[in-house]
């Protein structure tokens, strides 16, 4: 038997622990990696789920402002003006053309709720001259008799109620250059504006309101 060489024992030893090491780091890295990989997976998935539920939340919070503003807007859409310059032919849009001297506009108020602080402007400068109560607006009651007269502007208007406003005199030909526009304050106090043509936009304050 031949005689170990112990000279290449701690050569022998040394590699050994060499490749150990280095499997050991290997292994350690690849570890790594896939902690890694997995931390990223992980972060992507969390990162698409609060994309969804921010976009979720931004979707409910549209239809939150949908309904809150159908809500701010829903009285004074009901509100009808009905006007006529008297005299004249339908023009299609609820007014009269060809008046001799002068706008009679009916305001009716179908909601279940009052308006409040009413009032008719013709044209740019001209304020109603007259109102009294009326009965709610039908055509074939259009020349209803009048009820009692009202103070300007008018206070209140109940529910289910309606006003009738008049205009001054103007000479036949300027008085389709004073169309009525309607103010009114809704339920919950806020301003509106109610044109001839039916448009209906939030007013803006006043000055010294």
């Amino acid at each position: 038997m031949s005689a170990i060489d112990w000279g290449d024992v701690p050569t022998w030893l040394g590699a050994v622990f060499a490749a150990g090491a280095a499997g050991a780091a290997v292994w350690t890295l690849a570890s790594q990696r896939r902690q890694i990989s997995e931390q990223q997976e992980f972060i992507g998935e969390q990162s698409a789920l609060m994309a969804e539920q921010r976009q979720n939340l931004e979707l409910e919070r549209a239809e939150l402002r949908a309904v809150a503003e159908e809500r701010r807007v829903a009285q004074a859409r009901q509100i009808r003006m009905y006007q006529q310059a008297l005299g004249g032919q339908p023009d299609g849009v609820g007014g009269i053309t060809g008046g001799p001297d002068h706008w009679s506009v009916t305001v009716q108020n179908p909601s279940d709720a009052p308006v409040h602080q009413l009032e008719v402007r013709f044209g740019t400068a001209y304020l109603a001259s007259d109102a009294w109560e009326w009965p709610a607006y039908e055509p074939s009651k259009m020349r209803a008799s009048v009820g009692d007269r009202l103070a300007l502007p008018v206070y209140v208007l109940g529910p289910r109620r309606a006003v009738r406003f008049s205009s001054q005199t103007w000479p036949p030909a300027t008085v389709h250059n004073n169309r009525p526009v309607l103010f009114f304050t809704d339920d919950n106090g806020l301003r509106w504006r109610l044109d001839s043509h039916g448009q209906l936009e939030e007013a803006p304050a006043e000055p010294g309101a």
